[in-house]
Order: structure tokens, then sequence, then C-alpha cells
């Protein structure tokens, strides 16, 4: 009697896409920019440029850090001590403030709040910038109570009138003696609904923050977010790189309260800006919204913009940062200094799963930390593997960084070998360090069938992945939100056989979409 298989029960759905693209590898090992799967009891070698997503800085289970890790489990370090003194999380913290200051030439400190992935510490970022906002949107209700009860006061005591231009603002006729209620009832009535207003949110067209409640709300892409509308704070996507365009929406979104103040024994009424914007949202680099690097010119609009309003800039620098794009700091490149920096991905070291939020410490609330937790967030093994990321990272004067630009500028040579070559097949070449992305032309028209339909599917990207994997044993994905983008994010330990392979393999693929050969790109030929 034979065995009865196993239902698939984990994800079927994608599986059975990842098998219609030729994508559903079981890896069983890694190492550098290796993974190996077994066909027949045999181990197959496949140049992995996925790299985690961004998360493998260091490669597949780098040697250092395995050892380490083991040392640690060797030690019994505990992983579950929670409600308890972390000093191991302080001096991550410390590091990271070390690093920040040597990049931006900063003095001021940044505190440190620890989260298990990415999305989580974009969702811990909202709930502090919500919380920082709630303060001062607090601070300014209490004011302005206060001031009507002045102007309440004085009024009655005979030391002020209502100044007829008081009423016109508020919109009240009635002018007798006891109307200065009426006033009052008349601002609280404005005032209202716009104290109960959301908060918004601004982020970058082709963004990509998550896909928790939360964090989604911030992501571009409609397909993953439009669903799930209606589950938080929403966020207003600006043009990638016009600077003029944030001054138009802070100017359509900026919305006024009522204030009551009494000057010279007059009472009158004038407008308050309310805190609307939560923060500014915004990835150095976008990864999954196609390799495109904020410019300066942004750069520096985003931060006049948020000095201006008073709302905070978060960097998500959880793809783009540690490292992968030749400083720890992506945003150090064009001179954007964040109040707040989500970090994840490289900084578990590609062995723990580790996030972290620092927050600018003048704006940080302490009361934070008594309403937010995580039961597996700052355990000491995570940051023990963390610190050791950044000490890597920072010896020798920062070796790994240089060689992170000499291999990205290798890597991106040949990219641009590629594009210069088949200029029909290929539209741009971009990126930073060892983030790449390779953009293709659109092929939704062409007149093979099978590539013009791939193509308008948004699957052109994966059917390229299929075949680069099949032929020429190189993993790559495109972008999750450009899927007509592939993207490179390799580890520092990128070899020139490595680049040299995935050139053939790139070649074999754009001269196949040039010949629009698709049953051939598929396999099926």
């Amino acid at each position: 009697m034979g065995t009865v298989a196993e239902p698939e029960l984990a994800e079927a759905h994608m599986r059975q896409l990842l098998g219609s693209l030729g994508l559903d590898v079981n890896y069983v090992r890694g190492q550098a920019n290796t993974l190996y799967f077994l066909d027949n009891g045999q181990e197959h070698a496949v140049v992995d440029f996925v790299g985690g997503y961004g998360s493998l800085i260091f490669g597949h289970n780098h040697p250092k850090l395995v050892a380490y890790a083991k040392s640690l489990l060797d030690a019994q370090v505990p992983i579950h001590a929670q409600f308890s003194y972390h000093p191991y999380a302080n001096e991550l913290a410390t590091a990271l403030n070390r690093v920040h200051r040597r990049e931006f030439g900063a003095t001021e400190d940044y505190r440190a709040i620890f989260a298990n992935s990415g999305a989580e510490a974009v969702e811990t970022a909202l709930k502090h910038a919500e919380m920082d906002r709630s303060i001062r949107l607090a601070a300014l209700g209490e004011e302005i109570h206060n001031h009507v009860e002045e102007a309440r006061a004085a009024v009655a005591a005979g030391a002020a009138v209502v100044a007829d231009q008081a009423y016109d603002t508020v919109g009240v006729t009635d002018r007798s003696a006891d109307s200065c209620e009426r006033l009052v009832e008349a601002v609280h009535r404005h005032n209202e609904p716009k104290f109960a207003r959301s908060p918004l949110f601004l982020t970058l067209e082709g963004s990509f923050h998550g896909k928790l409640a939360g964090s989604l709300q911030l992501t571009h892409n409609s397909a993953y977010r439009l669903p799930f509308r209606a589950l938080a704070a929403q966020a207003r996507f600006l043009p990638f790189d016009q600077p003029a365009a944030i001054d138009k929406a802070l100017d359509e979104e900026r919305t006024f309260v009522f204030d009551v103040v009494v000057r010279d024994g007059v009472v009158d009424v004038v407008e308050r800006e309310l805190p609307v914007i939560g923060g500014f949202f915004v990835e150095p680099i976008q990864g999954e919204g196609g390799i495109h690097e904020v410019g300066v010119e942004m750069a520096r609009a985003i931060r006049a913009a948020a000095d201006a309003g008073g709302f905070p800039v978060i960097l998500d620098e959880i793809q783009s940062g540690v490292g992968r794009s030749g400083a720890f700091f992506a945003g150090s490149h064009i001179g954007l200094v964040g109040d707040y920096y989500v970090l994840a991905k490289s900084l578990g070291g590609g062995l723990s799963k580790l996030s972290v939020l620092l927050v600018r410490d003048s704006r940080y609330q302490p009361d934070f930390e008594l309403l937010h937790s995580s039961t597996f967030a700052k355990d000491a093994f995570s940051c023990h593997i963390a610190r050791e990321v950044v000490q890597m990272l920072e010896a020798d004067g920062g070796a790994a960084y240089r060689r992170v630009v000499e291999r990205g500028d290798r890597l991106r040579a040949m990219l641009e070998r590629i594009r210069s070559s088949f200029p029909d097949v290929v539209k741009d070449c971009r990126g930073r360090g060892l983030m790449l992305g390779l953009e293709f032309q659109d092929q939704s028209t062409c007149d093979d069938e099978i590539i013009a339909s791939s193509a308008r599917d948004g699957l052109i990207g994966y059917v390229l992945a299929g075949y680069l994997l099949r032929e020429h044993r190189v993993r790559v994905f495109p972008t999750a939100s450009a899927s007509h983008t592939l993207r490179f994010e390799p580890s520092v330990e990128l070899t020139d056989d490595e680049i040299s392979q995935l050139e053939s393999g790139l070649e074999g693929a754009c001269q196949l979409l040039h010949e629009r050969a698709g049953a051939r790109l598929v396999g099926a030929a």
C-alpha cells in the first residue's frame, strides 16, 4: 500500500505560481553568494543575486557570524529575558549612534526601539509618530481651551468686548449681550471635527514600506494596498522627484482651527494650524519600486518641509541601509538626515530576525516604552549578532564599504554593457553600491504572444528569472512593484566569476527577447 502524500497547506497557491515559472526550488544549503539544491541526490549550485531581498550584506552563513552565533548558543545566552535589563541592546544602539555621527556629522543622540522585522519597525514608527502628534494636538487643544476661558472671564468682568470681526469669522449673527457664549459654541463646532481628523502620512510614489495593516497604507502599489485601505491611517503619495509637489501637497492638506484671544480689551478669533501630517516616510533608494534613488534637491525639499511643518522625516533604510549602498546609511549620500531611521534586513547578518527604530532624542517620547512592546524584540542573540555586523562593516576603516563600492561598480559596468548591447530590450540601469536594477523595455505589444502576455500580466521579470535559473543557474527576481526591473543585491563577497555567470545569463535572456523567442524563454521549445 503506497503512502498518501501530505496536503500542501503552506501557501499552496504561491507554490503553484512558483512552479509555473520554474522557480519552485527547494534550497538545502547556502554559503556566501551560492545556494544549493538537490536533484537525484546530487547537489547543484546557484549563484544568488537576490541576497534575501537585501538581507545578506555578508552573504549566506558567513563563517565569522556563524562561529559567533554558535558561541552565543554554547554560552546559553538567554533568548527570553523580557522585562529585565538588556545592556547588549544599549551596546548596539550606541554602535549605531556612533556610525550615524560619523556619516552625518551629527551630535544629537537617537533612541532605539527594537522589533523583529522591517514592517514591524515601520509600524512602530507610525505609532511613535502618532503619539508625538497626539501630544502636540492635545497641547494645542489645551492652549485654546485656556484662551477661551480667559476670554469668557474678561467679557463677564466687563474687561473686554467681542470684536465684530470675531463674530464674522465664526459666522455668528446674534451680537447681544450673551453672544460671547454663541461665539465660543461656534468655535467648538468648527474645531471639534478637525481635532478628530485622522493623521496623514506623506511618502513617495513607488514606495514600499511593508505589508502589515499600517505599513501597507504607505506602500504605493495599489494591488497590495487598496483591499485593506480601511484598516489604518492613510498616506498621500507624492511624485518621486518633484520638490515643488511637496509644498503643493502641504498647502492642500493644511488645516486650521479657531483660537480665541484677548488683546487690549477686545476678544478676537484667530486661526491656528493643526498638526495633521504625522510624518514623511522616505526610502533613500527605493527597493520594491524599481531601484530609484532620491535626488539631492528632493532630499533638501523634504527636510525643509518637515522642519517648517514640525513633522518628522522617517527614513526607511530597511533595504538600502547597513552597508548596501557603500555607506551604512544610504541617506548620507544625499545629505538627508532623518528624525527617525528604520533598520532591518542585513542588520541580522542573515542569521537573526531583528529590526530597530532610531528616534532623534529631541522627538523621542519616553512613555512610548510603556505603551509598546514585542515579545521577541531586543533578545540577546539578535542584538549580539547585529552588533557584530556593525563591527564587521566598520572594521579596518570601513573596508567593507569600500568593497561594496568596488564590487558594485564592477557589477554595474557589466549591466551597462548589457544595456548598450541590447537597447531595444533594456531601458535603464541604475542604483548604487550593491543595490542595482536593470529595467527592461515594455514588451506588452511584442508580436510574440508568450512574451507579450507575460508583460501584460506583470510577470515578465519572473519569466526572465525562471530562464536564468533554469539555463544559467543564476537566481534573480524583479522588484515587487515594478516587475519589468530585475534587481541585484548580492553580498560583499561577490566574485568576478559570479558576475561573468550573470552576464552570460543576461545576454542569453536579452537575445531571446530580441529574437522574440518566447517559447525558448519559458523552456517550451
